[in-house]
């Protein structure tokens, strides 16, 4: 028989030839790296619709071209190795698999454009900031790994009950010199196996066996044989139907979905951290302005009483305090310095970027802040009227603070703890979790019970070897079969470790409704934290308004005033005082954007797309009769 012959006798497992002879692999470490690229992201599109009812683009590839890569090479930072750089610009070892891999540009997937000063650095926005930190924060990239990595275990349930197929072509030289006469020859057995298991718990094998037989001695003889086999087991009790034998199936996709809600979940928490991050670094910049003002202040202080002094108008004494206070308020420029250029290099590392980079924020942030918050809160540009003052002696009637004043943001808190009940993704993953438990009884139940097994299996046609390569070419007659059918029955006598097993798994949905409580408790508690943060950032912000104001006229009254009737020690507290006010002013008005954004975290409701911008929950468009928790 030819080899052309044989071939035809020969089926893959996902190969269409069979000249490799299991020498090599059907298709190349890179067609495998796409397939499963291909079956991850369609897992996920399809699970993103599922778990939050649309799509956004999704993919682990990293951008060949990150800033952080540019900003390495454009300002010749120093680095470790091509690591640094990125994957990419790795050498491959000799035995990498794949030519294109390392090679590869993926999309730069649309990145923000950042504005490049003159001498190389980087002056970042808020909004370019949460763009670069969604394509260079190794955080981020890790939690999208996880969602890719969930959906290749789903996958890998699902080929359990997909048809699995094999085929295996050996070849034998053998020579049988014992006797007289010297017999050898060629044996080729060529096997094709099908096996799937049903999601009732039945399980099918079938097996197809060619063989080819060749003399090379004596007369040349050749026959084939064709074989074919079958068999079958249904489980009758235990581990039988379908929810008990789909479990790893159901909780891969249902882990898949939690994954997905981890992952937005984590996308909020991330941008409200890069904001609250960059806010705080604005706020530095702005003590370090406040703080270079002071010294100023009061180096100009410290002249003006060293020349009154000289002129015998104050005393060596009022002239060391104002020294004094000058050299404090040194101290606390230089520690404002260095606080800020702490924060701006943990920032940037936050980012992904390298601490030494040239980069900068952009430092007019803080007055869009501070004008965007107070259009938020109705706040008048200026201060009305102070009220007139009463006499000494009448009663004193606490002010509260004033609702005309209150942010969109300040809901109600019930409203507030209904939204971020019906919500909060982490809430449905414990929730969700409590029904996993259950199914896990459920499992854990059927364990207990017997095995009771229907086997059965049949088996026909006829085989070759050299022993027998004079005889006629073998035939498939299933007629002639043997077949054979059998029960089986483990009585249920030893279930220790499955009685442990049930045990142990009652305990953990106890574990698990204890976790929604917590979970609910805490979100109900931090939504109310929440909403006190706000008035209280907000009652802070109209305090130290006033105080600013009263600090600015101190100073100006205590300048004019130096030289006549006060002391120098009515200048220096008003100066302190003034930094002081100014510095608080500063940090509510952070206080309070931040709290408005974690807010909507701790809500649910601020939305972040794939380039880790965020949308803003507008809580006048909501109805309440949509702030029911589902069911």
């Amino acid at each position: 028989m030819s080899v052309a012959t044989m071939r035809q006798h020969v089926t893959r497992a996902g190969c269409l030839t069979a000249v490799a002879l299991s020498l090599g692999a059907c298709q190349t470490p890179g067609e495998y790296r796409r397939d499963a690229d291909d079956v991850a992201y369609k897992v996920i599109e399809r699970k993103q619709r599922e778990a939050l009812g649309r799509n956004e683009p999704f993919t682990i590839e990293r951008p060949a071209d990150t800033l952080r890569r540019r900003l390495l090479l454009d300002q010749k930072l120093p680095t470790s190795g091509a690591a640094s750089l990125s994957a990419s610009d790795i050498k491959p070892i000799e035995q990498w698999p794949e030519d294109d891999y390392l090679t590869a540009t993926p999309s730069n997937n649309g990145g923000p454009v950042v504005q490049v000063e003159p001498d190389g650095s980087v002056v970042l926005t808020l909004s370019e900031a949460l763009q670069i930190a969604a394509r260079n924060s190794r955080d981020y990239q890790a939690q999208k790994e996880s969602v890719f990595r969930a959906a290749l275990d789903l996958d890998l349930e699902e080929d359990d009950f997909r048809n699995t197929w094999s085929g295996m072509l050996d070849a034998l030289l053998s020579a049988d010199t014992g006797d007289k006469t010297t017999v050898a020859g060629l044996e080729n057995d060529n096997d094709f196996d099908l096996s799937r298991t049903f999601k009732n718990g039945m399980r099918l094998t079938m097996a197809i066996a060619v063989d080819l037989v060749q003399l090379i001695t004596q007369d040349h003889a050749s026959t084939s044989g064709l074989t074919g086999d079958a068999s079958l087991s249904i489980p009758l009790m235990r581990g039988s139907g379908e929810f008990v034998v789909t479990e790893p199936l159901t909780q891969a996709e249902r882990d898949t979905v939690y994954a997905i809600y981890t992952f937005e979940r984590f996308k909020r928490t991330f941008a409200v951290r890069i904001a609250s991050d960059y806010l705080d670094v604005l706020q530095q910049v702005d003590q370090v302005e406040n703080a270079e003002a002071n010294y100023r202040g009061l180096v100009t202080a410290s002249r003006r009483t060293r020349r009154l002094a000289d002129a015998g108008n104050f005393s060596e004494i009022q002239v060391d305090q104002a020294k004094q206070d000058e050299l404090q308020a040194r101290n606390r420029w230089i520690s404002a310095r260095q606080t800020y250029g702490r924060r701006l290099d943990a920032f940037k590392t936050q980012l992904g970027l390298p601490a030494d980079a040239k980069v900068e924020l952009n430092p007019q942030g803080l007055e869009r802040l501070a004008d965007a918050t107070r259009k938020r809160l109705n706040a008048p540009k200026t201060p009305p009227p102070p009220p007139e003052t009463p006499p000494a002696d009448a009663p004193v009637v606490l002010e509260e603070p004033d609702p005309a004043y209150r942010g969109p943001y300040e809901l109600d808190w019930q409203r507030a703890v209904r939204l971020a009940l019906k919500h909060r993704l982490d809430l449905r993953t414990r929730l969700g979790r409590v029904f996993d438990a259950q199914r896990d009884i459920a499992v854990a139940a059927d364990n207990l019970r017997a095995d009771l097994t229907l086997l059965g299996s049949a088996s026909a046609g006829e085989s070759r070897s050299l022993s027998s390569a004079s005889s006629d070419s073998g035939t498939f007659r299933p007629e002639h079969g043997s077949y054979s059918v059998l029960i089986g029955l483990d009585l249920p006598l030893e279930r220790t470790a499955e009685r442990n097993a049930y045990r142990d798994r009652l305990i953990d949905f106890e574990i698990t409704v204890r976790a929604v409580q917590d979970l609910e408790d805490r979100i109900k508690l931090d939504v109310r934290n929440g909403l006190r943060n706000l008035l209280e950032s907000r009652e802070t912000m109209r305090i130290q308004s006033e105080s600013v104001r009263l600090a600015e006229r101190r100073v100006r009254s205590t300048n004019l005033q130096l030289d006549r009737t006060l002391e120098i020690r009515d200048l220096l507290e008003a100066n302190d005082d003034l930094l002081d006010a100014q510095n608080r002013l500063t940090a509510a008005l952070v206080d309070y954007r931040v709290t408005e954004l974690e807010l909507q975290r701790d809500l649910g409701l601020l939305q972040v797309n794939e380039q880790g911008l965020w949308q803003e929950y507008e809580p006048n468009a909501d109805s309440e009769t949509n702030d029911e928790p589902e069911k």
